[in-house]
């Protein structure tokens, strides 16, 4: 499958500040688009409005036409989502903080074990994935968190600095996996602080005080 993701108009407050201001964008299937701006430009909480994690105070987001309703399960599945911080269950292993996201959606034993392996393998984690995530580098978690995001194939990936903690060599392997859940139809937007991930997507929208810069 694969999903048109359109906000309309969208403002978004926080503490009494407009952190989106009237904003509007685009999303197809198979498009890489890179969100840039300066901390605390908006970038974190586009992803969270588009994702559904956050509910706008005005305009609208859609998913295929279809308005989007904040903690609607349904619509949920339908998202990977890469957020600051992780969300990674410490004392679980690499291999079952990845299934966690398979068996949400009904896949169980042996499958799920060899899915996550698998994605955890294209992350460059195959041989950790026994090892319990307190025990990994920053950089291991980031990772693990992305095979979780993409592990179920996603209709759209979100993902919030995914390669923020990485050497070169781990994000060009994490950039490829962004690309490769694009090639297949989803539509992917990466908010990142570094032009070189940037230049390797379709496109970048540069936001500047919650507003797209001309």
């Amino acid at each position: 499958m694969s999903a048109r993701l359109v906000a309309s108009d969208v403002m978004y407050r926080r503490g009494g500040r407009t952190v989106l201001d009237s904003l509007s964008i685009a999303v197809e299937p198979g498009e890489m688009v890179a969100v840039v701006g300066p901390s605390g430009s908006g970038k974190s909480s586009l992803l969270a409005v588009l994702g559904g994690l956050e509910a706008p105070d005005g305009g609208t987001v859609s998913l295929d036409g279809a308005a989007l309703r904040p903690g609607d399960p349904a619509q949920r599945r339908r998202f990977g989502l890469v957020l600051q911080g992780y969300g990674l269950l410490t004392l679980l292993t690499a291999a079952e903080n990845v299934e966690i996201a398979l068996q949400a959606r009904g896949v169980f034993g042996q499958e799920a074990r060899l899915l996550a392996g698998d994605a955890l393998t294209e992350l460059g984690l195959g041989g950790l994935t026994g090892k319990l995530v307190e025990k990994l580098s920053g950089g291991q978690q980031q990772r693990v968190a992305i095979a979780r995001a993409l592990v179920t194939a996603p209709d759209v990936v979100l993902a919030d600095e995914p390669t923020a903690e990485l050497d070169h060599g781990s994000q060009d392997v994490v950039i490829a996996a962004l690309r490769d859940a694009a090639d297949r139809g989803a539509a992917v937007v990466v908010a990142t602080h570094d032009p070189d991930v940037a230049a390797q997507c379709d496109r970048s929208l540069r936001f500047h005080d919650g507003r797209l810069a001309s």
